[in-house]
């Protein structure tokens, strides 16, 4: 048990949240945020630091994030002043990004909470996209739920 505890106190002492993203790292500013390779110009806003990673997982896009530490919620009384909304409003201030990428869960409060910050990011020269939804790769449309399938109708693409 003694090794478990010390690593779990080596990671309190040494582990640091992002002033900029959000994300946890050992630096500050984050090795991500600090990466002059990666573009720009481009943010993708996820709910928390999984999901970050969960994107770099990919390693399709070398872009910056932005964790919110959550999304909004009525039933648990998540409201925007409790997420990480304001410092990326600092960050798009300044002028060099010029793409926001909302990858927020396809859910209610994750569907609620990208409205919310479409709503905001209007007053921002920004394009704002929406990671695509709809059927997962080798699904079965009988297994699919009908939300899933009416999604999937509403955003097909020409071949």
């Amino acid at each position: 048990m003694l090794p478990l505890i010390q690593a779990l106190q080596n990671v309190a002492d040494n582990i640091r949240v992002c002033p900029i993203c959000g994300n946890f790292d050992t630096d500050e500013p984050c090795h991500i945020c600090t990466d002059l390779s990666r573009e720009q110009e481009t943010v993708c806003v996820v709910r928390d630091v999984a999901d970050l990673w969960a994107m770099e997982r990919v390693g399709l896009y070398k872009v910056q994030y932005h964790v919110l530490g959550g999304i909004l919620s009525a039933l648990d009384g998540i409201t925007p002043e409790d997420l990480n909304m304001e410092s990326l409003f600092l960050r798009l201030k300044q002028g060099a990004i010029k793409e926001v990428i909302l990858a927020l869960p396809a859910t209610i409060d994750g569907q609620i909470t990208a409205h919310y910050m479409l709503s905001r990011l209007k007053e921002y020269p920004v394009k704002v996209t929406t990671l695509a939804q709809g059927l997962p790769l080798g699904a079965e449309l009988d297994y699919m739920d009908d939300g899933t399938i009416q999604l999937a109708l509403s955003a097909r693409k020409e071949i």
